[in-house]
């Protein structure tokens, strides 16, 4: 960054109304990166003649030999509108579905976003995924149509056919928008043609144009279709630069971090909203105490870990020590920065409102809270991905020297990607890794290994099932500790479903309910609880629920926390085949508790807890549900007959078929343990060109026939003795 540059990045970062913090999000291959390109240039950060080709934000070599964006990145530039200038940091995503995760990160990060669409491919599967993924933070909208170029040299559209092109695209993102915004936002975020926040042109040719634009320098429809068709894109990019153009609806269009934090801290912040540093993050107060959010954490070869951190109120110097809520301790900021791709600038201190890089915290990940030592404040709440990972595998290492340097690794790389689940079972030597798909494993954990020169057996996938309850236990079910001193009597029944589905949405978060938490009961009750039960909630934990419904119990509340200990334990291993439990509601009804604290510690309340709440569950007709995908197919319409005999193959079930211009795509549901080799399977059957796209990913009842069988293998892989295993007996 040239020193003038570096000056008045400095300069800007203390003047909020200045400052945008937008990231750039897409379906793969729409483009995302090619435009970043072309922002840098305009903002004099590489050379115009490379813009659109070197692609600066993929510099990892991986994301090089791929073709793919693999990693987020981050770039702080400049750019002057009338006398004006203007801070933009900029965050590039990923535009593969299985990569998805960084995409929910940034937009913790950002107030706005461009969402890139192909002229030619119009709103794909992952443009849906990216445009929920900004709402759910709420995080503004902005749209760019790429590619145009390919309308008028391969397609050969008239200007009318273009604009009915336009028209189809705008429609189906702002049907997106009305889709998954909140009320409020619905109509306000809408984006129009008219108003600008809609664009138009090609990022490999550098050129692009807006209604308001078009009126100002007299630039039609026609125009562009003659400086394309004549190979006059060079004087077209002159006419009409694409990084004026995006850079002006971006600064029209896009909030700035005063007024974005506004409404998006009461979402995004769990604390008490009149509360002191409440006040100060919706003002994006740079002199009040410091609150802000780790978004992303990754390895430096110089700088040990970098973390990405968004800063809502205060400001951080190197030197500071800060608070970090999640890890409960304090670190001191040896560095602070700003991004240029990546590389970093150093900065002595960074304020409110700015995206920024910091080395020194060890011990952050992505979703900490940072804040004063001295003014602790309630963490932010958990960035949390649209979808779950639904594929797993088993990794082992060769040499048994490598153990230590595999663990290190895994928990390095779980902190680094929270998307990837990394359980570690020193007991049984078992190391799982699940993630979004198979490309994930493969770009994140498999390639990486490698690189680290870690010797591993990487297990065929795995799947992941989840075991639920199908009805109300007809009693109360006794669970007796050890000593046979103390007795927990539960009942289990399913979860509401409208509550379920908020949980499984991220809507309802994973929470302790320690006090009478009004909003969330009035919550619960508007989704079909009962008020009585609302009232009871004691823990919500990856979607099951644990209520005491006890009255007058002596002794309840010194026990309470081994109780929602055993139902941890209980949730994270049902009765069928110690599978994950989701969607169960748990009463703990009657207790009977020994006098004497001595009688009823730990080794006594746990297992108690934990057997009541199985046998529960058997009761309840405990039975299995299955990861399955929804996914968009598309395959010339003479090559249908091969996709749809391999969905028919993989007990797929075909949700809807439309057609388009020789294109049918269909819409399917499709089990994720038959997902395996689905992709070159499909190539095969339609003669390579058939592709398919992730829309979303649920779990369903598996057929009674099959579960038998899938229990049976579960047990298998994991040693689990057939005889009634009783694991409490013996404590």
């Amino acid at each position: 960054m040239a020193d003038d540059i570096t000056a008045k990045v400095k300069k800007l970062m203390r003047d909020p109304e200045h400052i945008r913090n937008i990231g750039i999000v897409a379906h793969i291959d729409h483009g995302k990166t090619t435009l970043s390109d072309n922002l840098l240039a305009g903002a004099g950060m590489m050379s115009s003649e490379d813009a659109g080709h070197a692609l600066k934000m993929d510099f990892v070599e991986q994301e090089q030999e791929r073709g793919i964006t693999i990693y987020s990145a981050n770039v702080s530039m400049v750019h002057k509108i009338g006398d004006s200038d203007y801070l933009i940091n900029l965050i590039d995503t990923p535009g593969h579905v299985d990569f998805g995760g960084d995409v929910t990160r940034a937009m913790r990060a950002v107030d706005g976003v461009v969402v890139v669409a192909d002229a030619v491919e119009g709103c794909m599967p992952q443009t849906e995924t990216v445009v929920r993924q900004a709402l759910k933070e709420r995080v503004k909208p902005v749209l760019f149509i790429n590619k145009v170029d390919r309308l008028i040299k391969e397609l050969k559209l008239t200007p009318e056919e273009m604009q009915e092109r336009f028209k189809k695209v705008i429609t189906n993102v702002n049907m997106l928008i009305q889709k998954y915004a909140e009320e409020e936002y619905k109509d306000k975020w809408t984006v129009k043609v008219e108003d600008g926040s809609v664009a138009f042109g090609s990022a490999l040719r550098n050129w692009a144009i807006s209604v308001p634009l078009m009126q100002k320098a007299g630039v039609s429809f026609k125009d562009i279709i003659d400086f394309t068709s004549n190979d006059q894109e060079k004087e077209l990019a002159q006419k009409s630069p694409l990084h004026a153009v995006l850079f002006d609806m971006v600064i029209k269009h896009l909030p700035n971090p005063v007024v974005a934090q506004a409404y998006r801290i009461p979402k995004i912040w769990p604390g008490e909203t009149d509360s002191e540093i409440s006040k100060s993050m919706i003002k994006c107060d740079p002199n009040a105490d410091l609150a802000a959010v780790v978004t992303k954490v990754y390895p430096d070869p110089h700088a040990g870990y970098v973390a990405t951190v968004r800063i809502m109120s205060g400001s951080i110097k190197q030197g500071q020590t800060v608070h970090l809520t999640g890890a409960m301790k304090e670190e001191k900021v040896q560095q602070v920065s700003v991004y240029k791709g990546q590389q970093r600038v150093s900065m002595e201190e960074v304020v409110a409102g700015n995206i920024v890089g910091i080395v020194g915290l060890k011990d952050a990940s992505s979703g900490e809270t940072l804040c004063n030592p001295n003014k602790v404040i309630k963490g932010f709440e958990a960035i949390k991905h649209l979808f779950e990972p639904v594929v797993t595998k088993a990794i082992e290492p060769k040499h048994p020297k490598d153990l230590a340097k595999l663990i290190e690794f895994l928990k390095k790389t779980g902190r680094e990607d929270p998307t990837l689940q990394v359980i570690i079972n020193e007991d049984t030597g078992e190391y799982l890794v699940s993630g979004l798909g198979e490309l994930h494993l493969d770009a994140k954990i498999e390639r990486p290994l490698k690189d680290a020169g870690i010797e591993a057996t990487v297990s065929p996938p795995i799947v992941i099932y989840e075991e639920s309850v199908r009805e109300r236990t007809k009693g109360p079910v006794e669970g007796k500790s050890p000593n046979k001193h103390n007795r927990f009597y539960m009942i289990a029944e399913p979860l509401e479903p409208k509550v379920y589905e908020a949980m499984a949405n991220g809507d309802i978060n994973d929470q302790e309910v320690k006090k009478k938490d009004v909003e969330l009961q009035d919550r619960l009750v508007n989704l079909g609880f009962d008020r009585e039960q609302s009232k009871r909630v004691k823990l919500i934990y990856n979607k099951n629920m644990l209520l005491d419904m006890t009255h007058g119990v002596h002794a309840i509340l010194e026990v309470m926390e081994m109780v929602k200990e055993a139902f941890k334990n209980a949730m994270d291993e049902g009765p069928l085949a110690k599978e994950p439990c989701a969607g169960i509601k748990i009463m703990l009804v009657d207790a009977k508790l020994h006098e004497d604290t001595i009688h009823r510690g730990p080794a006594q309340v746990i297992p108690a807890v934990r057997r009541a709440i199985r046998n529960a569950m058997v009761e309840s007709k405990a039975f299995m549900l299955e990861p399955k995908q929804i996914i968009r197919i598309d395959v010339p319409t003479e090559q249908v007959g091969g996709a749809t005999k391999e969905v028919n193959n993989r007990r797929g079930q075909i949700i809807e078929m439309t057609e388009e211009r020789g294109v049918t795509s269909i819409k399917t549901k499709l089990p994720v343990a038959e997902m395996f080799g689905f992709n070159s399977a499909l190539k095969s059957a339609t003669g390579g060109l058939g592709f398919y796209w992730l829309i979303d990913v649920l779990y369903e009842p598996m057929p009674r026939d099959l579960e038998p069988k899938v229990i049976e293998q579960i047990k298998e892989r994991k040693g689990i003795k057939d005889e009634k295993e009783d694991e409490d007996e013996e404590s």
